[in-house]
């Protein structure tokens, strides 16, 4: 690495873990706030001033959207372990090679994206099972996301980039900003310009575009080592054969799993607009909940991946061991918290009656289980870093999707059809998926990595 220029990079192969695993994991963290509260402030503008269908609407169109930005983001994961590698070893060229690969992807993908998820947007708001009440409003919203979408992953496998080689705080930088851009945008649109849920959409994609365009300069003019040049942006097949080996199982997990969370919220919709307000809400709270394992995780990720590239087994290893304590305890404090002021933290985006009701029982119901997904999100984390990508999706997608939808099938046809029993569904995987991955994890540690 004496070779390499460094500025806003940050070797993870050496120092203190707990600092290095810190340093990078809040900042990503604090981004991955901002970055959700895109959606968020679309809920609690549209919850507060047009009323609980158009909340339950983009709420539930939140599944929709999920499937596409997560398995694109397993594409990421990829190219987040090879580029970490080739910068933990110090193989400048191959690095560039890797960068200027991935984000060539990305250009068409996204465009891809764009072209499938506005044609596919009824279909799938019927295959939900839909109400009418809240269609129309759902076909709105997720018509104008879809047409901005490659903002968002354009920003996304660009943060990922610079990820990939320590940098999370410029990232953090221009989420602040967009975020900042989006909550006037939206109280523009649609409390100036009443353009309702439409209102909403549009100031979310124009925020969107704005973060990529940021990142894209940022990638092109700095003096770093991950700087991209237009005139190389080509697809390296070798590269690219190595970042689908290990991020299509992670991101055909995550679209598979999407797809099973978007037949829980047809199990939801069954019980009309006020449970699905309810459970939305709980399902934005649940994914705040989430950040911290997710942005610790990602660390877990990226500093496997560097040492694993610089031949350090046991520096790696015990990463894994520190991002597991980490990701637990802070899961357990926000647990115990939001547990205790549920009511209130529903109230944040709608103070109706049956909407604050249900929503603080799915919350209470499912929080401390989420406890079992911080060890989940880590192990399989650090199974990518070293490249072993296809266990964590066989154990996820058994866990999340077979065991979960066996769950819901059995329990809703054949003894309780209840929102709490359909809610319930999420622990029922967690925890599945915790015992099967704890097992598979320590006996592949003692027999292979040792």
């Amino acid at each position: 690495m004496s070779q390499m220029k460094k500025t806003t990079s940050v070797n993870m192969t050496e120092g203190s873990i707990v600092r290095r695993v810190l340093l990078f994991s809040l900042p990503l963290m604090l981004g991955n706030v901002f970055q959700m509260l895109y959606n968020t402030v679309d809920m609690v503008v549209v919850g507060n001033f047009v009323g609980k269908e158009a909340l339950a609407a983009v709420g539930s169109t939140a599944m929709v959207t999920n499937m596409a930005v997560f398995f694109f983001n397993g594409f990421s994961v990829g190219a987040s372990v090879v580029i970490a590698r080739h910068f933990g070893a110090g193989h400048k060229k191959r690095l560039h090679t890797a960068i200027e690969t991935t984000m060539a992807a990305t250009f068409v993908i996204a465009a891809v994206f764009t072209v499938f998820g506005v044609a596919g947007v009824r279909p799938m708001l019927r295959f939900m099972a839909t109400p009418a009440d809240v269609f129309d409003d759902g076909t709105t919203y997720l018509r104008i996301y879809f047409l901005g979408v490659s903002g968002l992953l354009i920003y996304n496998m660009g943060s990922g980039v610079l990820r990939s080689v320590g940098d999370t705080k410029r990232p953090l930088y221009f989420l602040i900003l967009t975020s900042i851009l989006n909550i006037i945008l939206d109280l523009l649109f649609v409390l100036v310009f009443h353009l309702g849920i439409a209102g909403a959409a549009y100031a979310t994609i124009l925020s969107q575009f704005v973060s990529a365009g940021l990142i894209l300069v940022l990638l092109t003019t700095t003096d770093d080592i991950y700087r991209m040049t237009w005139h190389d942006l080509k697809i390296d097949s070798e590269i690219l054969s190595n970042i689908v080996e290990i991020g299509l199982p992670a991101g055909f997990q995550s679209i598979i799993t999407s797809l099973s969370n978007v037949f829980v919220q047809s199990y939801i919709n069954y019980f009309g607009s006020d449970v699905m307000a309810g459970w939305s809400t709980y399902n934005k709270l649940d994914q705040f909940i989430m950040l911290p394992m997710q942005s610790i995780a990602l660390a877990a990720t990226t500093f496997v991946s560097q040492n694993i590239g610089a031949g350090n087994e046991e520096r790696a290893e015990e990463g894994t061991r520190i991002t597991i304590l980490l990701t637990v305890g802070i899961t357990s404090v926000i647990a115990f918290l939001l547990f205790l002021f549920a009511p209130y933290s529903i109230e944040l985006f709608s103070r109706e009656q049956a909407v604050v009701m249900y929503g603080t029982l799915f919350l209470r119901t499912n929080v401390f289980f989420l406890i079992a997904n911080a060890i989940n999100h880590v192990l399989a984390a650090s199974l990518r870093g070293r490249g072993d990508s296809r266990a964590p999706m066989f154990i996820m997608l058994f866990s999340f999707v077979l065991v979960r939808q066996v769950y819901l099938f059995v329990m809703t046809r054949f003894i309780m059809n209840t929102p709490r029993v359909v809610g319930f569904g999420y622990p029922v995987g967690w925890v599945t998926c915790c015992i099967i991955e704890l097992t598979y994890y320590f006996r592949r540690w003692k027999t292979h990595y040792r």
